[in-house]
């Protein structure tokens, strides 16, 4: 299964992804992952992604591709894979699209997790507090869903009119949410 997971940040995408690639056996490619690993280890990407993400904006497209390219190259996803915050753009879109024609591959479903604003900044402050994350304040969690507002939910649209859209409810208990995701996914086959 090659699937995408959007959703604003702190719709549990993360949480969500690790749980999913393991029932269906693929692994999970986090952008978000990748920029706060090169953070730890103080890489150049390391230290524009830190900037950025601190002030709330997105990494370019040009370095955020060349890391999804890079990854889905790997072996461990030639059978199928989870993306989790990639793309979050229409020309990150255009990007996706000529990586898996050029691997002779296409997405089977994405899946879009539904939030609303306010339960997505008391999520991300409680992630804050618990994980130490100073890119998760107030100023720059709202600042983030005004960038996804403009920039990210356009593709709901574009995957919606290419018949790949489901929606789930990400609203509730981990427990409950998964089990939608699971249910949703497996009736898609």
């Amino acid at each position: 299964m090659r699937l995408l997971l959007i959703g604003p940040p702190g719709s549990g995408k993360g949480t969500q992804a690790a749980r999913i690639a393991e029932k269906f056996g693929i692994p999970t490619i986090s952008t978000g992952e990748i920029f706060r690993k090169n953070v730890a280890a103080g890489t150049e990407l390391g230290r524009l992604a830190d900037g950025l993400m601190k002030a709330g904006k997105y990494v370019p497209d040009e370095v955020t591709n060349a890391l999804v390219a890079n990854r889905l190259a790997e072996p461990d996803a030639a059978e199928g894979f989870l993306l989790d915050g990639y793309p979050r753009t229409l020309a990150q879109v255009d990007a996706l699209d000529e990586m898996l024609t050029k691997a002779g591959t296409q997405l089977d479903v994405v899946v879009e997790l539904t939030v609303n604003d306010d339960e997505v900044v008391t999520r991300l402050l409680k992630r804050a507090t618990l994980e130490g994350r100073a890119d998760d304040n107030e100023e720059t969690i709202r600042a983030r869903q005004r960038i996804y507002a403009e920039q990210t939910e356009p593709l709901v649209s574009v995957y919606g009119g290419r018949g790949l859209l489901v929606r789930v409810d990400g609203m509730g208990e981990l427990d409950e949410i998964t089990e939608r995701l699971v249910s949703a996914l497996s009736s898609i086959g």
